[in-house]
């Protein structure tokens, strides 16, 4: 990275001698000064994920920090091939109190050039953003960085909205594949009371009705200093029945989850919340340069990587891809050409990923990892699909209800 750093700089160098004479049939009057693209990273400055306590506990899939150091780093490493094509990205972080601060927001974002707008917002501050941002900033391109609701990638869908962290089917598909193969076939479901457990619980059941898994019971869960509820925080006597296999676990806060394992009646596996997850990003992935990528994020951020930097990360490369792959196109152009599947990146996963055209969701490998390792990878060897593996993880185009398209 230091050796393409100064090549740049030498490149410019010559640009200034040869007063913007053609080199190799380039212009090096226009790598001397490349024309900026702008990133805004925007968050909520109150977002409860990233509460102090929550930030301490650390649980399994949640993040563990702000995601724009991420963000960051995906900009300075396109900076190579984007400055040979008369460009350079720049991220800049935005953060809002609530939805009334949003207009306000927008109106910065427009007076900085910005089109490509990466969301690390709670479920309405993102809808209105959605809602807004086109008309206010002349055109928008927005990703969703931070919410695993099917429902963005459905009903609520937009022609605009993209998604590079996976949504919950998509994570409770992986995990039923990898079930299923293994023939771990009888579930207990443990179910918290947030809204967000039960949109968990609905993914993991439609995903045991794919892959052949059975739900012999489904349980709640409750954590609190209520005496007359204890019971519903009692893991040996949610766990007591023996027919399941399994306990599958819903819990969007997590601080119920990470009690589960080693903590059942009897000797079952953890799946879901804790224990075996399906996740986007694990530090310890060792193939397709994740080491490399985990170690370039540590040495910035002091941290390890985590899903949510993993999709910031994966939003800017989108960025980089389309703007090289046509550096004259429009807003609008460019989101047909990443929604109509013609454009790619690397996400250190392995196979090249596109983002679907019927939802705007980045096809994605799921990780389904522990906390010492990543166990298997999703798609599994032997699933199929007719035309792209990767649909087998998520809402297929037939039973997609989002019917927007750029």
């Amino acid at each position: 990275m230091a050796c393409a750093h100064g090549l740049r700089h030498a490149w410019r160098r010559v640009a200034a001698l040869a007063g913007g004479c053609l080199l190799g049939g380039l212009s090096v009057a226009a790598l001397a000064a490349p024309t900026p693209v702008t990133v805004a990273v925007i968050s909520q400055s109150g977002d409860a994920r990233y509460a102090p306590r929550r930030l301490e506990q650390a649980y399994p899939g949640h993040p563990h920090g702000r995601p724009l150091a991420a963000a960051r780093m995906a900009a300075e490493e396109a900076g190579v091939e984007l400055d040979v094509l008369g460009l350079s990205l720049k991220v800049i972080e935005l953060s809002i109190a609530d939805t009334q601060g949003l207009p306000a927001a927008l109106a910065q974002l427009k007076a900085a050039g910005v089109r490509h707008v990466l969301a690390d917002l709670p479920a309405p501050e993102l809808r209105q953003l959605v809602q807004l941002a086109p008309a206010a900033l002349g055109g928008a391109m927005v990703f969703n960085i931070g919410l695993e609701d099917d429902a963005l990638r459905g009903e609520q869908c937009a022609a605009h909205l993209l998604h590079t962290l996976p949504s919950a089917q998509m994570l409770s598909d992986a995990l039923a594949q990898y079930l299923a193969a293994r023939n771990w076939r009888k579930l207990l479901l443990l179910q918290g009371p947030e809204p967000q457990d039960a949109l968990q619980a609905q993914a993991l059941v439609r995903s045991a009705q794919r892959y052949g898994l059975k739900i012999v019971q489904t349980r709640p869960f409750k954590l609190g200093t209520d005496p007359r509820e204890r019971d519903l925080a009692n893991t040996r006597l949610l766990t007591g029945d023996r027919e399941h296999e399994l306990v599958a676990v819903a819990d969007s806060i997590g601080e119920f989850a990470r009690t589960l394992p080693y903590a059942t009646q009897w000797p079952r596996p953890v799946v879901g919340s804790s224990g075996l997850m399906a996740l986007a990003w694990h530090p310890h992935w060792e193939r397709n340069g994740g080491p490399q990528l985990s170690r370039r994020f540590y040495k910035l951020a002091g941290r390890p990587m985590q899903g949510h930097d993993w999709a910031a990360w994966a939003a800017v490369k989108a960025v980089a891809a389309v703007l090289a792959d046509d550096p004259k196109a429009g807003i609008a152009q460019q989101l047909k050409r990443l929604r109509g599947g013609s454009v790619y990146l690397d996400g250190a996963k392995g196979p090249r990923l596109s983002f679907r055209p019927w939802d705007g969701q980045l096809r994605q490998p799921m990780f389904l990892a522990h906390g010492d390792g990543v166990a298997g990878v999703a798609p599994l060897e032997g699933v199929l699909h007719p035309t792209e593996v990767l649909d087998t993880l998520g809402m297929d185009e037939k039973e997609s209800a989002c019917k927007q398209r750029p």
